[in-house]
């Protein structure tokens, strides 16, 4: 008679035969990651787009774009109009003067030797606090650098600086996070050309100090191989977000929306809180308390000594005042915001309901006549030029690169701005939203909006930063086919406010 095997034995043998099993393509049988089968790769423990630093996901959705507001300017620029939005990720504060005196630094440190105009382009424009008949200068010397205002949105940048620091943030951001995984070793000593940057890295035009590249499975290889995008550790671009995502951002309408899984908004939102009043209602201590920083009537920045209304006579910290229902910070008030768009005015329906944006060049990279990369740029950037129009001659979606004026302002179109002469309107017109320290209420309605030259700059004027959100909408914490539940209503700790994605 033939003894029992134990029940634990059966069990281990059971996960041992399990682990041995190989993770095969559904539509080949070959296996995936095993080098004796031809060593095709696959991320099978991937578990979503890491979240990178001081971003919050904002659940994509549907919402009435436009004026929320009296259109008291009779400009007729922003007539209410339903579009979906994808999920995407948005910075829960501006950005600070100790964050862009960050980027200087480094790029001081990498280019100041060699080329040093890239740090003077690069620096904000202090002067633009000065009013001719007013007395600014304290901030013209100090608002920049003086610690007292680390922690305060940086104004006087244009939107082609703010780019520009999107763009280096998204390559300091990847290469920490290569440095974390032990894939490259932290190099201090990156000079010019010779410096991280994540699409050189990608098409293997940076090496970088390595410590330990990935396992190369190919029978082919070398045993080692760098970081893919297939591998899903890099992150995508840093970037401005577009005006149909900051607009949806800041009205923050998940809020509204009582019954979790149904498709229910309960209130029309003027501002990014419900009511139409600029006070807290209900929240204890703040009750009373101003919900933004703006000017509330002329002469008015910041109410009377004893009682300050929204205790700011300029600008105030970042986290300063109630976060809306997606954890943002200073979405009305405090500093206008850059978007990425070219402003135009609304003058038809668009046929692009879903993420509408204004403003598209479409480039490529530069390869020579054996399809390799041309060398990079003084940057150690990857060159990039215009996609042809003969490239395209047989596309159905689009046909020229640059696409900033289609059907509005174009040769196909009737409508032409000329620009100088009867108006301040071209491709470089950069759309900004939200209102400022400056501004009365009406600019704090998330659908106004107003334009300024896109190396034209402000005082009143700062940016945040926006990312895509890679894969499913609903974030990673949640199991497909679930809803994204979002507590909207946070409690307040003993400075006021909750950082919204602790």
């Amino acid at each position: 008679m033939l003894k029992r095997i134990p029940l634990v034995i059966v069990a281990i043998g059971a996960l041992f035969l399990a682990s041995c099993k190989k993770d095969k393509s559904a539509t080949t049988g070959w296996n995936y990651n095993d080098s004796k089968w031809g060593g095709f790769q696959v991320s099978l423990k991937f578990r979503g787009q890491q979240t990178g630093p001081n971003l919050v996901l904002i659940q994509g959705g549907r919402y009435a774009m436009g004026m929320t507001e009296q259109n008291v300017l009779y400009s007729n620029d922003n007539i209410p109009r339903t579009v979906s939005v994808s999920s995407f990720y948005m910075d829960e504060t501006e950005v600070a003067n100790v964050h862009y005196r960050e980027y200087l630094y480094w790029v001081n440190r990498v280019f100041g030797a060699d080329f040093p105009e890239v740090y003077r382009n690069a620096l904000p424009d202090s002067l633009s606090w000065r009013r001719e008949l007013a007395y600014h200068e304290p901030y013209v010397e100090y608002y920049f650098r003086y610690p007292a205002y680390d922690f305060y949105p940086v104004v006087g940048v244009t939107w082609v600086q703010a780019n520009e620091y999107c763009k280096w943030r998204t390559d300091r951001v990847n290469e920490g996070i290569m440095v974390d995984k032990g894939v490259l070793d932290k190099n201090n000593n990156q000079i010019g050309q010779d410096n991280f940057n994540t699409g050189a890295y990608i098409v293997g035009q940076y090496e970088g100090m390595v410590n330990k590249n990935l396992k190369d499975l190919s029978p082919n290889g070398t045993g080692r191989r760098k970081v893919r995008i297939e591998d899903g550790i890099l992150l995508p671009e840093y970037r401005l977000p577009t005006e149909a995502e900051w607009e949806y951002a800041s009205l923050a309408l998940i809020g509204n929306n009582p019954y979790a899984g149904e498709e229910t908004i309960t209130d029309r939102k003027i501002y990014p809180w419900n009511n139409d009043v600029l006070r807290d209602s209900k929240h204890g201590s703040w009750q009373g308390d101003f919900l933004a920083n703006y000017k509330r009537d002329r002469g008015d920045n910041m109410g009377i000594a004893g009682g300050l209304n929204d205790a700011a006579d300029i600008t105030a910290p970042i986290y300063s005042y109630m976060p809306n229902d997606f954890g943002l910070f200073n979405m009305a008030g405090n500093v206008s915001e850059w978007v990425m768009d070219v402003y135009r005015p609304y003058t038809f329906y668009d046929d692009v309901d879903f993420n509408s944006f204004r403003g598209n060049v479409y480039d490529k990279d530069s390869l020579d006549e054996d399809f390799a990369h041309v060398d990079k740029d003084s940057l150690g950037r990857v060159v990039k030029i215009p996609v042809s129009e003969q490239e395209n001659i047989n596309r159905l979606n689009y046909k020229k690169s640059n696409v900033i004026d289609y059907l509005d302002g174009d040769s196909s179109s009737w409508n032409e701005y000329q620009y100088g002469v009867s108006s301040l309107i071209n491709n470089k017109a950069r759309v900004y939203k939200g209102g400022s320290w400056s501004d009365r209420a009406y600019w704090m309605s998330p659908g106004t909006r107003r334009y300024l030259d896109e190396n034209q700059n402000l005082a009143t004027l700062g940016f945040r930063c926006a990312m895509a959100r890679l894969g499913s909408p609903m974030g990673n914490e949640t199991k497909a086919g679930n809803y994204f539940k979002v507590k909207s209503k946070k409690k307040l700790d003993s400075k006021g406010y909750k950082k919204a994605n602790k």
